[in-house]
């Protein structure tokens, strides 16, 4: 069963570490992956394949609230700036933020089997 305290938890960790990893374009994102789904990991325990579970939960989510808000933003800024030509580039900046939920995904799900691994310890 989904312990959705520690997706949670997890999410709201790479929110925070994303939001200070701005600063660090790349590694910063890498890092709130890898944080958050450590958490979650820690947080949910029951061995490896339970934390993997909980970390990739985190980081996909944590992915797509990005992809969306990011797409948004770019969308209504390219359409004040470039009129039609505005949404075509939200578009693709969403495609590309989702691409980046996917391997945050998977960074997460590596780093949370890694935690649940270290809870049952």
């Amino acid at each position: 069963m989904t312990n959705w305290y520690a997706v949670a938890v997890g999410f709201l960790v790479e929110l925070v570490v994303g939001g200070i990893g701005a600063l660090f374009p790349g590694v910063g994102q890498l890092a709130a992956g890898l944080f958050g789904g450590l958490v979650a990991g820690v947080l949910a325990g029951g061995g490896w394949a339970r934390g993997a579970w909980h970390g990739l939960l985190a980081g996909s989510i944590g992915g797509i609230v990005l992809a969306v808000i990011l797409g948004a933003l770019v969308s209504a800024v390219g359409a004040v700036g470039l009129g039609p030509l505005g949404p075509i580039l939200g578009g693709s900046v969403f495609l590309f933020a989702l691409f980046v939920a996917v391997v945050m995904g998977v960074e997460s799900a590596l780093a949370g089997a890694v935690g649940g691994w270290i809870a049952t310890k």
